[in-house]
């Protein structure tokens, strides 16, 4: 049962992240190698302890191989299991006290607020059929006001945003449930978009507010993450750095920037832990060096007239 593991995380890394194919190629391999070396032990992907991983960084290391390989096994070996706990694979973490040779965690570059105006316009511009439009501008909207993760954007219910609510009800991981504000512009887009999904006969009858004739019967993640690809090609962006995860990191820094709590950005993005959200605290970081370099008398020169 671990083999499956691999794809299922493979899929979601180049849904959501727009992992390349030499990147997943890398993680299958090494994800590969570290299967075997639990198979070896009566182990998997399941059933693998924290002093398992451990053992197994020791193992590498010991076989000679060069550090930035450690590191990028190690990378995969954390991911792997941060996904596994998201879906529910497991209900712990074997990883994520694990440290090595690796460099430091980077929060993924963020999208600043002159791009995800440029992407939410061309939301509006790129389509040439107004049904693509009004859909489009809809998904990104809804994106950048709440920081729903893809799967659940492309999942909403068509019953959660009937009433034009300000608030609406996402199921996130394991069935969980939060709500999250709408913004304005997202209540017009969700509205007008809405309106025509149920003027369709086709599509009026789905429990989806982003139908699909597809076996899932709403939009898939792929689908959602190559026409965020289009629109940044359109915007003047480069592609490389918009994902669906980039507008979710978005909404998070821009909201810590603009002075939000961290434990309220927790809420928002549905994360069970604390520690997920504290990767954003760079960002309050530099806030705060930022005002006391701009209004801490000390700051400046002292003109003393000598």
């Amino acid at each position: 049962m671990s083999l499956p593991w691999i794809s299922m995380f493979l899929d979601a890394q180049a849904a959501d992240f727009g992992a390349a194919r030499n990147t997943q190629e890398a993680y299958g391999r090494d994800l590969k190698d570290f299967l075997a070396y639990l198979e070896a032990r009566g182990a998997g992907f399941a059933t693998a302890t924290r002093a398992m991983v451990e053992d197994y960084l020791v193992h590498c290391d010991a076989a000679g191989l060069a550090t930035a390989t450690n590191a990028r096994r190690l990378s995969a070996i954390k991911q792997l299991y941060r996904f596994a706990f998201e879906e529910e694979l497991r209900k712990d973490n074997p990883a994520i006290q694990v440290k090595g040779p690796g460099k430091e965690k980077h929060l993924p570059k963020s999208l600043d607020h002159k791009e995800v105006d440029l992407l939410l316009h061309h939301a509006r511009k790129m389509p040439e059929k107004r049904h693509d439009k009004l859909r489009l501008t809809c998904l990104m909207e809804l994106l950048y006001a709440t920081g729903m993760r893809v799967t659940e954007l492309v999942s909403l219910p068509a019953e959660a945003v009937r009433g034009n609510p300000q608030m609406i009800l996402v199921r996130g991981k394991g069935g969980k449930e939060r709500m999250v504000p709408l913004s304005p512009a997202a209540r017009e887009a969700t509205q007008l978009w809405l309106t025509l999904r149920d003027a369709d006969p086709v599509t009026e009858k789905s429990t989806f507010l982003f139908p699909s004739r597809g076996k899932l019967g709403h939009l898939t993640r792929i689908w959602f993450f190559q026409q965020i690809k289009k629109l940044a090609i359109c915007a003047g962006i480069d592609p490389l750095n918009v994902t669906p995860h980039s507008l979710r990191h978005a909404f998070a820094t821009h909201l810590l920037a603009g002075g939000a709590d961290l434990r309220a950005i927790q809420t928002l993005l549905g994360h069970a832990d604390i520690a997920t959200t504290e990767i954003y605290t760079h960002i309050q970081e530099e806030r705060l060096r930022e005002l006391v370099l701009e209004h801490h008398p000390l700051a400046h020169p002292l003109k003393t007239g000598l």
